[in-house]
């Protein structure tokens, strides 16, 4: 793509690695010519946490805010009761309205964190669609809103198509969420003057849907940018560990172990997720990411660093790599390692190796953990674990000891 933009933002978008696809690279370019221009993003609150798989889009909006326009976190209050059925082989649990309302405030500790909340022209907007979605008129709504909607199209969208090709069953509640999220961007335009919605690439039929709707409705002009569907070198969903999800809040995922995912990040994703993740120059990024050998190792620590900082704090990122180079290149026990605490139930009459391994994370099953010590790759106290059917008691835990899976993941386990 040729197009050489004018505004910051689409610079930034472009230079960096963010932007996939867009409605209409000049309109939207042109109308961001203006300062305080809103654009949101929508998050359905089916967890307490974000996870690393949002971190791409947040960080499009903290740029967005840094290029002088206002960025909107829409919270799908409403539409989480229904849940989103997009790609999915089966629909999604649905949640209580406390529970919700719990997930929104953990969220929300999150974006705090990227964007400044306020008053101001290029301040944050945190809203709810249940503002306006929790009220509707159902007969109302099919009259007013439904009308515009062709099912014949609705079925070429990729997130239905995908079903149907797998032969899964295809609910009536795919089609009414389509319509909803079109809904919500029609919604913000009119109270809010929201002119571009973005998402993942996944987003595209979702978001033309609202651009629609809003000029059938309202008869205005909005835009819709997308942002690549991101996986690793080698082919894995980004934000996918052995461990299970990569959640920003600390109380979910330690900062230690968010700053040692990054750390592991293969060489030849270095320089492409400096420039997604952290907000050092491009040329820097460029140059980091074409480093080798032990480099690049120096490299992942930077970025691993960075995203820390922007995330827990940079304290919280001198710590976790200190702890880091205590493990790795002295062998020692780190004080801000994934600790296991167990109770004298726990521990009984004793407790097996695997059964502790399992338990902290450095393995997802028994299998696993067993599989992990035939192939020495488990290690206790930095010593080769050989024996599965080992069993630790009290005493053996009198002080902490230190797992290891392979030479980089690491936990402490000890009595509470």
């Amino acid at each position: 793509m040729t197009y050489h933009p004018k505004s910051e933002f689409i610079h930034t978008m472009m230079q960096r690695g963010f932007l996939a696809d867009c409605t209409d690279y000049q309109g939207l370019d042109e109308a961001l010519a203006v300062p305080g221009q809103p654009a949101y993003i929508g998050y359905d609150a089916t967890a307490k946490s974000l996870h690393v798989g949002h971190l791409l889009n947040v960080m499009m909006l903290r740029w967005l805010q840094k290029s002088g326009h206002k960025p909107i976190t829409l919270m799908g209050g409403g539409t989480t009761k229904v849940g989103d059925p997009s790609f999915r082989a089966d629909e999604r649990p649905l949640l209580g309205p406390e529970q919700i309302d719990e997930n929104i405030e953990g969220m929300g500790r999150v974006f705090a964190r990227y964007l400044d909340y306020g008053e101001g022209a290029s301040d944050a907007l945190m809203l709810n669609n249940a503002e306006w979605l929790d009220g509707l008129n159902y007969l109302d709504f099919l009259r007013d809103i439904g009308r515009h909607f062709s099912v014949n199209r609705m079925l070429s969208f990729e997130s239905v198509k995908s079903r149907l090709d797998r032969e899964q069953s295809l609910s009536f509640l795919e089609f009414n969420y389509m319509i909803l999220q079109a809904y919500d961007f029609m919604e913000l335009n009119r109270r809010y003057g929201c002119i571009l919605q973005m998402g993942g690439s996944d987003q595209w039929g979702n978001i033309v849907n609202g651009i629609d709707l809003t000029r059938r409705v309202i008869d205005r002009e909005v835009y819709g940018l997308t942002s690549p569907l991101l996986t690793t070198s080698d082919g894995r969903k980004m934000g996918k560990s052995q461990g299970g999800a990569i959640w920003l809040n600390a109380d979910m995922l330690s900062p230690y172990e968010f700053w040692q995912f990054w750390r592991n990040t293969t060489d030849a994703d270095v320089g492409r997720f400096l420039k997604l993740y952290t907000e050092l120059p491009v040329e820097e990024c460029d140059r980091m990411g074409a480093l080798a050998g032990s480099e690049i190792n120096e490299a992942k620590v930077r970025l691993a660093n960075e995203v820390t900082a922007l995330l827990h704090g940079a304290e919280a990122a001198a710590t976790a790599e200190a702890t880091a180079r205590e493990v790795f290149e002295r062998g020692g026990v780190g004080d801000d390692l994934p600790t296991l605490t167990l109770s004298a139930a726990d521990l009984g009459d004793g407790i097996s190796i695997v059964q502790l391994i399992v338990k902290s994370g450095l393995a997802s099953s028994g299998k696993e953990a067993k599989r992990l010590i035939a192939e020495n790759g488990a290690r206790l106290d930095d010593r080769p674990l050989t024996d599965a059917g080992l069993m630790l008691d009290a005493k053996a835990l009198s002080s902490p000891i230190k797992l290891s899976a392979g030479k980089k993941r690491h936990a402490l386990v000890q009595l509470g």
